[in-house]
């Protein structure tokens, strides 16, 4: 496959959305507000992550070893303050935690699996049209 390849990974392209942009309120926009949660980097990784059981600070710490322990936790934090994941603290010395996916949040990861797997199908071709983009002359 060419680096400008396009993979579709569906057969049936999705209905358009019909929005009506004009009398949209973009301060209190659903969309916006739930993007921009999940949009983080750190954010996928973790969901990703926990879509497949759960784990401890520590694990997750290890799995993602480029993040800080004061942005994993921030983090965790704000997955969890939107549903997504629950946190549970086990009795013991000293106290261990688990996060782990709640329904909400496998919800979510369902139609973002299918986002990521389109990012790592068409990743060459992104690459390949910002290269194009860079070379031009306007």
């Amino acid at each position: 496959m060419s680096a400008s390849t396009v993979v579709n990974l569906r057969s049936i392209d999705p209905p358009l959305r019909d929005v009506d942009l004009s009398n949209l309120d973009f301060s209190n926009c659903p969309v916006r507000d739930l993007i921009s949660q999940i949009g983080g980097k750190w954010s996928v990784l973790l969901l990703e992550t926990l879509a497949k059981r759960p784990y401890r600070f520590g694990e997750l710490r290890r799995l993602v070893p480029d993040i800080s322990q004061r942005m994993l936790t921030q983090t965790l934090r704000d997955l969890q303050r939107d549903g997504y994941i629950d946190r549970e603290v086990f009795p013991t010395k000293p106290p261990s935690v688990e996060y782990s996916m709640t329904d909400l949040g496998h919800s979510l990861y369902q139609p973002l699996a299918q986002l990521l797997n389109w990012a790592e199908a068409n990743h060459e071709a992104v690459r390949a049209a910002r290269a194009r983009f860079d070379q031009s002359p306007d």
